[in-house]
């Protein structure tokens, strides 16, 4: 059975079902579903489960863990990561990936550290670093599509690209004397309501690209396009267009990211960003977003961000020596892609067995 007869079918027995309860009186079932199931809540609560597991497993020996100060540094480490992750949903999601973002993002921390330093207005830098971002992404997306390569070759080619344009703009030095009283600085990177600044912008970038991918056309055509290119072109949706929208988000939250750390780290580090490509990649797909495309989660690749932050400071409370940390992470990932790929597969079988 395909999964459009299986709407079909789906749509046929809600009817009869309404019908059936409208006779007597009584709700249909379509609308306790609504209320009672939130669509959100079956991707997302494996993995927010293992996060509290976790925070849970290493505070109870260690309760200084829990305490809000460490529980929001953890956080706030995790958010440069997560931001570059609510933008790969999108392109994971129509099985595109961008390895690039860890160039882009020291690309654009250091065109805006050099704009400070030759006295632009540091908030007027900011648009100046998420433009580059977006056409940074736009330029992925172009060749992609111009060269007809996979974007796993063309962001790996550009991924070097963008960190040696970045270095070589930096003169490979990190660029300081930058004005540190300013309000960019002293708000942005620092804290609002006893909060870092910066999760206050993630929270809200969660939420905006969660509705984004779940309630626009746009959302719904990066899905399409994910789950069946063949039919989403036949389908007459612009498949090229989506691509370039999809990457250039991806770029545009990157610059989100290093416009955030210029804030706190007050300086431009070219040789920042380093692997954070493949965490974003990898807080994706322990999010529950696979890399075969048609589904994604932005809730979920927070959450998969914030495991890996509270891995990386639970190694420090266990007093594991750092050169482990890559081995826990690895571990980690292949755990949470076993009991996603279990769980979905369980899943299946069930529906299976209804049918």
């Amino acid at each position: 059975m395909t999964d459009t007869d299986r709407a079909v079918d789906d749509a046929e027995r809600a009817r009869e079902q309404g019908a059936g309860a409208k006779r007597f009186g009584l709700p249909s079932a379509g609308s306790w579903t609504a209320r009672l199931s939130p669509r959100w809540l079956p991707d997302e609560l494996g993995v927010l489960v293992v996060l509290a597991l976790l925070v849970a497993g290493i505070g109870i020996p260690y309760p200084d863990f829990l305490d809000s100060g460490n529980l929001l540094t953890t956080a706030h480490n995790s958010v440069y990561i997560s931001l570059m992750a609510c933008g790969m949903v999108f392109a994971l999601a129509m099985r595109e990936v961008d390895l690039s973002v860890g160039g882009s993002y020291a690309m654009c921390l250091v065109v805006g550290a050099l704009l400070v330093r030759e006295g632009v207005e540091p908030w007027l830098a900011v648009p100046v670093m998420l433009l580059t971002g977006t056409a940074l992404g736009v330029f992925n997306a172009l060749v992609t599509t111009l060269l007809a390569l996979p974007s796993f070759i063309v962001t790996l080619g550009t991924l070097m690209l963008f960190r040696g344009i970045g270095l070589a703009l930096a003169d490979g030095k990190q660029i300081t004397d930058l004005p540190l009283d300013d309000s960019f600085f002293t708000l942005a990177g620092g804290d609002l309501g006893g909060v870092p600044f910066a999760l206050w912008v993630l929270l809200a970038v969660t939420a905006v690209l969660t509705v984004v991918l779940a309630r626009t056309r746009f959302g719904s055509r990066v899905r399409a396009i994910g789950s069946n290119p063949d039919a989403a072109t036949f389908s007459g949706i612009p498949v090229v267009r989506t691509r370039v929208q999809a990457l250039a988000l991806s770029g545009l939250t990157t610059a989100c990211a290093s416009v955030l750390a210029l804030a706190y780290y007050g300086a431009g580090d070219p040789t920042l960003g380093q692997g954070y490509e493949l965490q974003a990649i990898a807080a994706c797909i322990i999010g529950g977003t696979p890399l075969a495309g048609g589904r994604g989660s932005v809730v979920g690749a927070v959450a998969g961000a914030l495991i890996l932050s509270v891995v990386a400071s639970g190694l420090v409370f266990f007093e594991v020596p750092i050169n482990w940390t890559s081995f826990a992470t690895g571990a980690v990932i292949l755990v949470a892609v076993a009991a996603d790929s279990a769980l979905r597969r369980r899943g299946r079988r069930r529906e299976n067995r209804r049918q």
